[in-house]
């Protein structure tokens, strides 16, 4: 049965950048819990970035920069925490990720503009993109069906 890398914030730990977290609760996600196939990262934290921490966005993507509220440059931590997203997934084995949206380093589809105004653009975070660039499915809190018709498919491929 595949793994799912997942971000820590969704398992109820405190790693988002307010010290807080987005725990999501589900059956399902309850369920693989127990059966071990979920993959706690987070990867600002892995990049080395502390808890808590000021917010940060993607102030650029060519070449890409991502910057907290006063300017500073937090891309390296950030591409860090995406390299070591790449390794964990692969080395656990993880056939998809389940990923908080709209982080600069785990939105899937959108994230802030860069300008901390609270507008939305296209585009991945980070370590989603890396991910994805990898062959690695991301899906977000909000796409949780598809995740589960993905992941049903995978253990049917897998039996």
């Amino acid at each position: 049965m595949g793994k799912i890398l997942i971000s820590a914030c969704l398992l109820g730990e405190n790693v988002r950048y307010d010290a807080q977290h987005r725990r999501l609760s589900h059956p399902v996600l309850e369920q693989w819990q127990r059966e071990g196939r979920l993959v706690p990262f987070c990867p600002e934290v892995a990049g080395g970035l502390p808890t808590p921490r000021r917010p940060a966005e993607i102030r650029q993507r060519f070449p890409i920069l991502v910057t907290d509220r006063d300017g500073a440059d937090l891309t390296p931590a950030y591409l860090q925490g995406a390299e070591l997203a790449l390794e964990v997934a692969q080395r656990e084995n993880c056939c998809c990720a389940l990923l908080q949206s709209l982080s600069p380093a785990c939105g899937r589809d959108q994230t802030y503009d860069g300008q901390f105004r609270q507008i939305l653009v296209q585009g991945s975070g980070i370590a989603a993109a890396e991910l994805m660039r990898h062959g690695i499915a991301v899906f977000d809190e909000t796409r949780l069906s598809e995740l589960f018709a993905f992941m049903a498919m995978q253990d049917q491929s897998a039996a």
